[in-house]
């Protein structure tokens, strides 16, 4: 017969495991960590893989890393609703197309830069985490990079804005410019002006 004490100890085991469970996958350090190793690579292999190559390679990377949908959601802002679901899937793609189009153009190479990423994430509003991270480029000076990351289900933690100099929001600034595409088009606009954005970076 199972005693009790045996039933209360696997309760508690039981008790225990479920934070693990609500936040399974990659850790928000992990997710920045991944990305970074995966730039790196895209950097150092550069001039040989030319921009289609670090867009194949940076492509995965950018899709584990990042929670783009949701990216798509906040920078487009309240006009979303209104949007066709179609077009919305659509208008995803052409976000994710450009944020990878983005990252490939301007890690086009290497010259002895590291990423320092802080181990410990710092709690944020609403369950969110945010990490604090470095660019240390080549010359010695520090460009701050930190990222709002939270948690996606089985996926893990994802990251959904990142800070240049810890202040400046990515998608604050790009909020700005899709509300003033939208204005003037609406989302078949704004899904054209990022097509037509990752293939100048692609140029």
């Amino acid at each position: 017969m199972i005693s009790r004490r045996t039933l209360f100890a696997a309760a508690a085991a039981f008790v225990a495991l479920l934070p693990l469970a609500a936040h399974a996958g990659p850790g928000p350090v992990a997710t920045v960590n991944e990305f970074y190793d995966s730039l790196l690579r895209a950097m150092k292999n550069g001039p040989q893989l030319g921009f289609a190559g670090r867009r194949d390679l940076l492509t995965p990377a950018v899709s584990k890393a990042f929670d783009l949908p949701a990216m798509t959601r906040i920078t487009v802002g309240p006009q979303w609703a209104s949007i066709p679901t179609d077009q919305q899937q659509t208008l995803i793609r052409a976000f994710s197309d450009y944020s990878v189009a983005t990252y490939a153009n301007r890690f086009d190479g290497y010259s002895g830069e590291k990423f320092e990423v802080d181990p410990k994430a710092t709690p944020s509003a609403g369950g969110d985490v945010i990490v604090h991270s470095k660019l240390v480029q080549s010359n010695g000076q520090p460009v701050e990079l930190d990222y709002l990351l939270h948690h996606v289900g089985s996926d893990g933690w994802k990251i959904i804005d990142v800070y240049l100099s810890g202040t400046i929001s990515q998608l604050a600034a790009q909020r700005s410019e899709f509300t003033s595409v939208m204005s003037r088009g609406g989302a078949t606009a704004l899904i054209q002006s990022l097509r037509d954005k990752a293939a100048q970076l692609a140029s």
